[in-house]
């Protein structure tokens, strides 16, 4: 830790840092202090990846982007994900987290990782508590990368990875069930020029189809470098599209609370699956992930992955007014199923 005086309590477990207002402190507070000293909160993300500010006054939205802005002044709001959000803040820079059914887990990931220019830092803030579970997991992808098989890494390394999306036309009244958002929803706009222009400089291949739809086929490598420290990072999207990840996923939310409800869904989850595998070709899935010349990449090596993830998780619950602020290039994060009403906002820079 720096050895700058701070007005904090600040304790761990390391990821993330739990920071604790020393008195009683709101957000205008601590958004003014981090104005004051600027190169703070980058160095605790550097060393700790995720930081948790708790006890904080924080009301809304409003202070959830105040706080934002005293780390990150340039905040985004182009989002080329595949969670539907919501626009909550007048200025439309905080978003709903994900508008996703409570029982659909999302698998921890890095932020847009198959972009060209992933955000840099993640705001989440919990402005309603779940009523039971709906964590926010936290997961540092350099441990994910030293824990894989080397076989795997060199493997997927030499072949490349693809991601598969298709998205349905503005006007379509049938959606597939597994499409999360149609294309205009995406790109906020009809305009296909738009489109293409946006996808040319994401590396996104436009493929356009009949009835107006959309693929958008793009090919990655799975490690990418953190851009300060130089770390490798496992950065990729292939646990959350590929076809089986879903039923992967939930079997290891069902062993770590295995309720009836988890049972069912992951009974549902591996029964779809196998069923789209049947039916729906690879090209024309709604997400999907290949090795980049269209080979399947096995089940298999999916499942070392997300053990990999599941292996370094943490799991903490939101209290009210909880800021974490995530180093987006080194920790992923995701969303575990939820009962009740649940509130969680992002931000990013």
């Amino acid at each position: 830790m720096t050895a700058l005086a701070v007005p904090f309590v600040i304790s761990s477990p390391r990821l993330p840092l739990l920071i604790n207002p020393g008195a009683a402190s709101d957000a205008t507070a601590l958004s003014q202090w981090l104005v004051d000293n600027p190169g703070w909160a980058g160095e605790q993300l550097r060393s700790n990846g995720a930081l948790l500010f708790r006890g904080f006054d924080v009301r809304g939205v409003d202070d959830v982007e105040i706080v934002a802005r005293a780390i990150e002044p340039t905040l985004q709001n182009e989002y080329l994900g595949s969670s539907p959000r919501l626009p909550l803040s007048k200025s439309g820079y905080v978003f709903s987290a994900s508008e996703l059914p409570d029982f659909y887990p999302l698998p921890a990931h890095n932020e847009m990782s198959f972009t060209a220019n992933p955000p840099k830092r993640l705001f989440f803030s919990c402005t309603i508590p779940p009523a039971r579970f709906g964590e926010t997991p936290l997961v540092d992808f350099r441990a994910v990368y030293r824990d894989l098989d080397p076989a795997l890494r060199e493997r997927w390394a030499q072949r490349g990875l693809r991601i598969i999306r298709n998205y349905s036309g503005p006007d379509e009244t049938k959606k597939d069930f597994f499409e999360l958002k149609k294309w205009t929803e995406m790109f906020s706009t009809r305009d296909r020029a738009v489109v293409e222009r946006i996808c040319a400089r994401e590396g996104f291949q436009a493929v356009w189809k009949d009835n107006d739809r959309l693929a958008l086929i793009s090919t990655h490598q799975p490690v990418r470098p953190h851009p300060e420290t130089g770390e490798p990072v496992w950065f990729n999207h292939i646990h959350n599209f590929h076809l089986d990840a879903g039923h992967l996923e939930y079997f290891q939310v069902l062993k770590h609370r295995p309720t009836l409800r988890h049972l069912r869904y992951w009974l549902l989850a591996r029964a779809l699956s196998a069923w789209r595998r049947r039916t729906v070709k690879a090209e024309d899935q709604s997400m999907h992930a290949t090795f980049a010349d269209g080979s399947e990449i096995p089940t298999s090596d999916v499942d070392q992955v997300i053990k990999a993830i599941w292996k370094n998780i943490v799991i903490t619950p939101w209290q009210k007014g909880d800021i974490v602020v995530i180093d987006n290039a080194a920790v992923g994060h995701g969303r575990l199923p939820f009962q009740g009403p649940r509130e969680v906002v992002v931000a990013w820079a």
